[in-house]
């Protein structure tokens, strides 16, 4: 693979419950100069890696609560990935805040439909809040912003990357955008028939 460098400083937030492959995407994403954000287990994991990795706590100055159920829910988050970043007024606003600009969303979702099937006593914690949140806001943003949800598309943003010097083409992020709503949409519908059901 030759990699073309783009010096801009370059932000992926990743969070994954899932973080097979993360090593593999961790290391194509560090050839294109992006710097990570994650929180939890994930940026545990991406640091022992060998990787830097900023807290989203240390960023926000708003620690984790409640055994993780809130931790990427927070306005300076979705500020990064809802400004408009050709409107003037947006960035004027935004660069107020003093955050990363984020680029890239890598998220998959809590198990539900797997816990399901092994009759999980605590199935609950098994409804993803924050990851279909920032999946649904970087799709909003996908004139700027990739949304990745599956593992198979890792493979696939490394290839788009490549082509384009280090970001995403509109084509790949509407893509990767519509992927995201439709399995997202799955994923509450599994959530609802479930309810329905109790």
């Amino acid at each position: 693979m030759v990699v073309r460098k783009n010096l801009k400083r370059k932000y992926a937030l990743i969070s994954v419950f899932d973080k097979k492959n993360l090593k593999y995407l961790c290391e194509n994403l560090n050839k294109f100069n992006y710097n990570f954000i994650s929180s939890g287990s994930t940026g545990k994991k991406i640091r022992s890696m060998g990787f830097p990795c900023k807290d989203i706590s240390r960023l926000t100055k708003y620690k984790e609560m409640f055994d993780g159920r809130v931790k990427t829910l927070n306005p300076l988050i979705y500020s990064s990935l809802l400004f408009v970043r050709d409107n003037k007024l947006h960035l004027k606003q935004f660069k107020t805040l003093k955050m990363p600009v984020i680029d890239i969303v890598v998220v998959n979702l809590y198990p539900f439909e797997k816990s399901l099937k092994k009759n999980n006593d605590n199935i609950i914690e098994m409804i993803d809040i924050g990851g279909p949140s920032l999946l649904r806001a970087a799709g909003k943003n996908f004139k700027y912003i990739t949304p990745i949800m599956d593992q198979t598309d890792y493979k696939k943003l490394i290839k788009n990357l490549n082509k384009n010097n280090g970001i995403t083409d509109i084509e790949f992020r509407k893509k990767m955008a519509q992927k995201s709503y439709k399995e997202i949409s799955k994923y509450d519908n599994s959530i609802s028939k479930w309810l329905n059901e109790k």
